[in-house]
């Protein structure tokens, strides 16, 4: 199986079917997707038209959080886990642009995104990008690999955008970001993201969705996710919609409740 003008296809990557990080890159505009996953995206945004400016919401709300946290934190260090398909505006090109110095180490497990790596390890002369591969709820891996590239004695910032709703048991996605954050230093920072559902419509497509055969992802209400910062220290303006995070001249405006974010730091 092949991709046409691109590198060769493993055999375990499906093209038939639906695949959430290719739907997701199809809505971003980006090229890596096939068929199958521009037709569920089609699909999906005729029934959701705010699909589109939600994923791009959710990916500049990654861009001004690492913004903040390389050019006000002045975070050198960065562990992105569940870093899904490069697009625009990724960690490391994020923070090498004010930090050309900046170390970031991406964690993933999914065969698609092995195959476009190459373009998650570019890197400044001056700064490092590697990737791990690893599922994020296995800590141990996720952090014996990023030692090899961060030093876990110093500040680390750990970004987790929007990626959580893929584990469906609840206890299981706290317990594996609880365990990250507790191996940072002290001056470390979580940067986390999660969607939810803007209104009974947005949940019956992302319902139907999930029953075809699709990776699924559930939705979570803020006042259940907000307790992945507890115990930190959070950074203004606390959990707040995507739009609402520090906006900038760029920042959309249209999903005012589909998805929710902070920044907090690890005492």
């Amino acid at each position: 199986m092949s991709n046409p003008g691109g590198p060769e296809l493993p055999s375990q990557i499906d093209t038939s079917v639906a695949h959430s990080a290719r739907v997701w890159n199809y809505w971003l505009g980006g090229k890596d997707n096939f068929p199958a996953d521009r037709a569920a995206g089609d699909a999906y945004k005729s029934k959701y038209p705010l699909i589109e400016p939600f994923a791009k919401e959710s990916r500049d709300f990654l861009r001004r959080t690492v913004t903040h946290l390389a050019q006000d934190a002045g975070i050198r260090q960065f562990l992105d886990v569940g870093a899904g398909l490069p697009t625009a505006n990724n960690t490391h090109e994020v923070a090498q642009r004010i930090a050309p110095e900046s170390r970031v180490v991406y964690v993933d497990h999914d065969p698609l995104v092995l195959l476009h790596v190459h373009a998650l390890l570019t890197s400044t002369p001056e700064g490092a990008t590697a990737y791990v591969e690893a599922d994020m709820r296995d800590t141990e891996t996720v952090l014996a690999g990023a030692s090899g590239t961060l030093d876990l004695t110093r500040p680390v910032a750990l970004v987790i955008n929007d990626v959580l709703g893929h584990i469906v048991d609840w206890d299981d996605a706290l317990s594996l970001v609880r365990r990250l954050v507790e191996r940072l230093p002290s001056g470390s920072y979580l940067a986390l993201s999660h969607s939810t559902a803007s209104d009974d419509a947005h949940r019956a497509v992302q319902d139907e969705y999930n029953s075809s055969g699709a990776i699924p992802y559930i939705f979570r209400e803020p006042e259940t996710t907000i307790a992945f910062f507890d115990g930190l220290e959070m950074v203004e303006p606390g959990m707040v919609s995507w739009p609402n995070w520090r906006p900038d001249a760029n920042t959309g405006t249209l999903t005012a409740r589909a998805g929710w974010g902070a920044v907090a730091r690890i005492p």
